[in-house]
Parts: structure tokens; sequence; C-alpha cells
């Protein structure tokens, strides 16, 4: 279906099942247009330092998204206390590959799917975009049949691509950044005491932070896939390191991956969420919505 930046639909929304463990189901919020599609489907991550939110945080993104011409499937996935890394990544590679055997049916097709998140959501989906195949998370196998019934002899995790908003991007800098903030004592930014427990009870270790890092998987010179990538971020960010993104970007682009970078001028964290009317958040919903529909398609 030929869309353009003008056009949009009316969207239906609800909660679907897509995984449980034990007798706790994981609900994914679907924005879903109406029309014949095939419209492209974008698995969306919130953000809350790996611990805190849900499917139901960006609500002011998604929308706008699905109002586009794009399936949005918002994801709750398992968090502390419950769970530390790796079980959300588990739950989001199954979702990427739950939500394929299912796009026809949505409205969409096997092979137009990506990712979008938010600060730590943002980390989770790089990351789980760069590792679709990685044993640890492909780990919950899907329905018997499913793949078949989506007319693919194998689903993976594999994403066409992926929008970074104010990612985590290397967690374990960012972890040391907030402890030497911290060791300098008050006044700090107050996200310093928000993060770092959190930190702690995702992780567990700095050499897991090590492990699952987007930045030095790239400088360890791990193989990886790379869909090109739309990376977001305010100049006056305190919660997300510039040098952090600078690495990243430099290893991205110096392996052959494509980032187009979106830097926004005094712009804060979650700009986007908590001003969506601001110049900045109308923007950035505007290059969010031109990118997915130009590389997902």
């Amino acid at each position: 279906m030929a869309v353009n930046s003008a056009t949009t639909f009316a969207i239906d929304v609800e909660d679907v099942e897509y995984v449980r463990h034990g007798n706790k189901p994981l609900l994914a919020r679907l924005f879903k247009p109406r029309g014949a599609g095939p419209f492209p489907l974008i698995v969306e991550l919130h953000g809350g330092a790996w611990c805190r939110g849900d499917r139901t945080n960006d609500t002011l993104l998604n929308e706008p998204l699905a109002k586009s011409g794009v399936i949005v499937a918002a994801l709750d996935f398992r968090m502390p206390p419950d769970a530390g890394y790796p079980a959300s990544m588990a739950d989001i590679n199954y979702a990427v590959r739950w939500f394929k055997t299912r796009a026809v049916e949505l409205g969409g097709r096997a092979d137009m799917v990506g990712a979008l998140g938010i600060s730590s959501g943002a980390h989770q989906a790089m990351l789980s975009a760069m590792r679709p195949t990685d044993p640890r998370y492909s780990k919950i196998p899907l329905p018997a049949g499913a793949a078949k019934r989506a007319g693919a002899a194998m689903i993976d995790a594999s994403v066409r691509a992926v929008v970074l908003c104010w990612p985590v991007i290397d967690p374990l800098g960012r972890y040391h950044y907030a402890r030497e903030l911290k060791a300098g004592g008050k006044p700090y930014p107050d996200i310093v005491d928000q993060v770092l427990p959190c930190h702690d009870q995702y992780w567990r270790t700095e050499a897991a932070m090590a492990e699952g890092n987007p930045v030095l998987a790239l400088e360890r010179g791990e193989r990886v896939e790379m869909p090109p990538v739309l990376y977001l971020q305010g100049t006056n960010d305190p919660a997300h390191p510039r040098p952090h993104l600078d690495r990243f970007v430099a290893g991205y682009r110096k392996a052959g991956g494509q980032v187009e970078l979106e830097l926004y001028e005094d712009a804060g964290q979650s700009f986007i969420t908590k001003n969506p009317t601001s110049p900045a958040a109308v923007r950035a919903m505007d290059k969010i919505i031109e990118f997915v529909h130009r590389q997902i398609r």
C-alpha cells in the first residue's frame, strides 16, 4: 500500500496476550490502522531503566505512528523483581517472531517488521536487532506449526529497521557515569537515583552490562546483524551521555551499518512524550513516520 506522510488512518486499539510465563500473561497493546494494507509492523518497547513502565507508556507516540499507516505492538515484558537480563530479551525476541506469524491477519507482512524503543527499551530494541538468533534470546519456542501457518519454513527475530529514541546504548558506561555523579555529592540530576537501583536489579553485575552492550559488541568486533537505524536524542539530556551516542554511531557506521542521527537542540530526556506538541517533538515524530515508511515497505 502506498502511504505518504499526509495519509491518516482510523485506528483500532486492543490488548492481546502474546506469551505466558506460568500463570502470568504478557500483553501487547495493538494499534491497528483500518485498511487493506499491507502495513509495516513495529514492535515498540517502553523505557523505565529496564524495571519500570508498561505497554501504555508511549501511547502519545504510538497513536500518531499507527494513524500514519503502521501496525504498532507495544509490549509488556519481564522486568525485576520477576526477572532480570536476559529474560526481557527472550520475551522481545519471541514477540517479534510471534507477530511475524500473525502479520498477515493483522494487515501486514512477515517481511515488513521493525522495532522502536524508548531509553532502556531502545537499548533492548537495538540489542535484539543485532542478535536476532542468539540462543539465549530465542529460547522460547513458537507454538507448533506457527511458522508454517505464516507461510514460512522458519521465522527469526530479524527486523528491517530500528528506531532508537534516546537509548541507553552503553549500559555499563551509563552505570559508571551515574555512579560518578552520585559520588561527587549533591546537587546531581534526579535521574541518578532513579536509574542506579534499576541497573543493579536488571543487570546484577557489571560483566552483564558489558556483555549485553551494543557499543561494546561493536568494539569487540562481534558479528551482528545491522539493520538501518534512526537515532533520535535531545542535546540537553542528562540521562543519556553524548559520548556513548558518538561511540555507537561511529562503530555502527565503521562496521558497515547505516545510522540516521537526529539531534534536537536543547531538547531534554523524553521530549516527544513529555511535550508532544513542542516543535522538536513534532519534527521528531514526522521523522520517525518518514523513516518507518521508507525503510519498511
